[in-house]
């Protein structure tokens, strides 16, 4: 059994306010998640800000109230997703350029016995670290990845590190640091996440052009 969270808590500080209702394509951010992930799950959990619970409800998912980090609204979810679940996703609404397959390709992963898996594209920017004494030094890029979602968990890897109480910026992190081995599949370069008005232009023309969707 799939369960899947998806993370649309955020107060969209960056992008100048909350961002969920926000549109690609003709669509809410929202629905296009709901659209993507809702075949491949057994059940949905939305997880919304609690000043605006109302606006951002959907039928045929779990919607709940999100926490003051993505961790805590993380946990949030987690508490709504049944006790028989065997995997849970978790996907951040904010990426609404994730296809189908590229979910299907998380699950297959976890069906084949990973207990952690997150989706990663390799990093093709040079990177630079500053250092005190030299300045900018560069930074070796072979590999290095960026990490994506959605991010898919046994559910009990998943309650196991939320019970840690850590507070990171994806789930992924969390696993590592209580020392959960976390598998990486192919990501998709497309998948970016909006993060400024500049990042919704992007995903608009890309979705004009037909890349992304309910692929």
């Amino acid at each position: 059994m799939v369960w899947t969270i998806l993370v649309a808590a955020g107060k969209g500080s960056r992008f100048g306010g909350p961002k969920q209702l926000t549109e690609v394509g003709g669509r809410s951010l929202i629905d296009i998640a709901l659209d993507v992930a809702m075949p491949l799950s057994d059940g949905v959990v939305l997880v919304v800000p609690q000043q605006n619970s109302t606006d951002m409800a959907r039928s045929g998912c779990v919607v709940v109230s999100g926490g003051e980090t993505r961790s805590d609204s993380v946990r949030a979810g987690l508490a709504r997703v049944p006790i028989e679940a065997d995997f849970v996703l978790v996907h951040d609404v904010a990426r609404p350029m994730a296809s189908r397959e590229l979910f299907s390709r998380v699950i297959a992963a976890l069906e084949d016995g990973e207990v952690a898996v997150v989706p990663v594209v390799p990093v093709v920017d040079s990177l630079k670290r500053l250092s005190d004494a030299s300045g900018l030094v560069a930074v070796p890029r072979e590999g290095i990845f960026a990490a994506q979602t959605p991010q898919g968990f046994s559910a009990a890897a998943l309650r196991e590190l939320h019970a840690a109480g850590l507070d990171t910026t994806d789930d992924s992190t969390a696993a590592e640091k209580i020392g959960i081995r976390v598998f990486g599949v192919a990501g998709e370069t497309h998948n970016f996440k909006i993060t400024t008005h500049a990042d919704l232009a992007v995903a608009n023309a890309l979705w004009d052009v037909g890349v992304g969707g309910n692929t």
